[in-house]
């Protein structure tokens, strides 16, 4: 009976390693059927992230974040500058930069003093200041210019005409215009050097062939006297010849 006992163990354990069976269920991934020489059975089944057995039981959990969508920050406007009045010698400038990380903005107003001085300039005519008028004028170097241009220079200390003209010259640095008149009056020196060195050459050029007909006509002179000197040599000889005396046949 023992024998038998042992022999039907061995035949149990024989059938166990040949028909061992290893399942297991994944509800969110693959699936693996595992066979092989085991001696037990095992029943694994893994939904949602858990595994249990009969020893313990294991929790995971995963969570899966999505980033939110990056949303870029509202644009930075220029402030809007308004000169308030349709009188005044101003103007507003404003500007923005914006970023994917910041915006500014910002503006001031600008006075034009152009326009100031046009409106000096129109008071003061309105006063009877004419010369202090166009004065306030003259402060603009293309009013400075276009005055010098056309031949009524600006006022220079209550000079006026040539004697103000006088004084421009001997004070330049004083002119509103100081480094656009320096260029002019380098392209003047420029220009007046290039016209003397013309004149120059040309004067040389008419010395030169005045030179060479003075030399041709003295050559002539030369040639004429050596003519007339040979002819008066000739009319010498010719009035040395010996001419006979003439004999009278008939005694006389």
């Amino acid at each position: 009976m023992k024998k038998l006992l042992i022999l039907f163990t061995i035949l149990f354990a024989t059938a166990a390693v040949a028909n061992d069976t290893n399942t297991q269920t994944n509800t969110s991934g693959s699936n693996t059927n595992i066979t092989g020489g085991y001696t037990t059975t095992n029943n694994n089944t893994y939904a949602s992230g858990s595994s249990n057995d009969t020893t313990s039981t294991t929790t995971n959990n995963t969570t899966n974040s999505t980033a939110a969508s990056e949303i870029p920050p509202p644009s930075a406007n220029s402030p809007s500058y308004s000169s308030m009045s349709q009188d005044v010698c101003s103007m507003g400038v404003s500007g923005s930069v914006s970023t994917g990380v910041f915006g500014i903005s910002g503006g001031k107003h600008v006075v034009d003093l152009n326009c100031e001085r046009i409106k000096l300039a129109k008071v003061l005519q309105d006063f009877g200041m004419k010369v202090a008028s166009v004065a306030v004028l003259c402060q603009d170097a293309r009013v400075f210019s276009a005055m010098e241009a056309a031949g009524t220079p600006c006022p220079y200390s209550g000079l006026i005409g040539p004697q103000a003209a006088e004084m421009w010259e001997k004070y330049p640095e004083l002119r509103p215009d100081y480094e656009e008149h320096l260029a002019k009056e380098k392209v003047v020196a420029r220009v007046d050097a290039e016209i003397a060195e013309l004149e120059r050459i040309e004067a040389e050029r008419i010395a030169a062939e005045e030179a060479e007909a003075a030399r041709l006509e003295a050559e002539r002179l030369e040639q004429e006297l050596l003519t007339l000197k040979e002819q008066d040599e000739v009319s010498d000889i010719d009035t040395n010849v010996y001419i006979p005396p003439t004999v009278n046949v008939h005694g006389e």
